[in-house]
């Protein structure tokens, strides 16, 4: 079973999309901010990172860009998923080396599809 982790500082998003990818056949993990996402990232291993731009403390760019960085990261397959709809945003997010952006509100199916279709492109 794939793991995936979810971080988001808005506890209602977080605890709809760890039902979500639950329902979806996925252990799921959480974290509420960049320093616990971190934390996770290593402790738990996750396949896949859901995860938010505006985080209390390290943000989600930083995140990201902190995972590319590190050997033992630099593949995870990531996706954004933020309310920054914005195009400059968007292509930060892509050019820090996230697999995709997905802007709030959005398909709960359609999150669904690219996690599986990512975890496929990325899993033996």
């Amino acid at each position: 079973m794939a793991r995936v982790l979810v971080v988001d500082d808005e506890p209602n998003i977080l605890i709809s999309l760890e039902f979500l990818m639950q329902q979806a056949g996925f252990d799921v993990v959480t974290a509420e901010d960049g320093e616990q996402a971190m934390n996770c990232v290593h402790q738990a291993k996750p396949d896949l990172i859901l995860l938010d731009i505006s985080l209390p403390g390290i943000s989600g760019f930083d995140v990201l860009e902190q995972l590319r960085q590190d050997c033992t990261t630099a593949t995870l397959p990531i996706i954004m998923l933020t309310a920054h709809g914005r195009e400059v945003e968007r292509e930060k997010g892509m050019a820090l080396g996230a697999d995709d952006y997905i802007t709030k509100p959005f398909s709960t199916q359609a999150l669904v599809e690219k996690v599986n279709a990512l975890l496929t492109e990325t899993r033996p």
